[in-house]
């Protein structure tokens, strides 16, 4: 099937769709054990693990086909982390507002490159620099 056929748009918002619900879940699971800042912290710091590793995996290695990575990414990854909720909970502890902004940019873009590390050791993975997209 092209990709151009319209079926592709109802197969990639269904895909969306179902890793957006599975992200949503998740999130809301652990905003009910982790309540409040620290829920969010961890939502945001795992989601941007994952998305390093999933956008770095596609560069050294690509095994993940596009529709699995659109619903990991876009559904579900997407759905999990939340920039709003983040916000929000920062403007409304204003106490502990600057920890809150220093710890979720800090572990996240750590975060994001251990997810790069995790994919460049993957077997097969090439060592070069990755080509960049255009």
């Amino acid at each position: 099937m092209s990709r151009d056929h319209p079926l592709a748009t109802v197969e990639a918002l269904s895909l969306i769709a179902l890793g957006g619900f599975a992200g949503a879940t998740l999130r809301y699971a652990t905003s009910t054990v982790l309540p409040g800042l620290s829920g969010t912290l961890v939502v945001n710091v795992v989601g941007s693990l994952l998305l390093g590793f999933f956008v770095y995996e596609q560069r050294f290695l690509g095994v993940f086909s596009g529709p699995m990575r659109l619903a990991i990414t876009t559904g579900f990854l997407s759905s999990l982390t939340t920039y709003s909720t983040f916000a929000v909970q920062t403007a409304l502890s204003p106490e502990l507002a600057l920890l809150n902004v220093v710890a979720n940019y800090a572990l996240g873009f750590t975060a994001v490159f251990v997810g790069r590390l995790l994919a460049k050791s993957l077997p097969g993975a090439s060592v070069g620099t990755p080509e960049v997209e255009s």
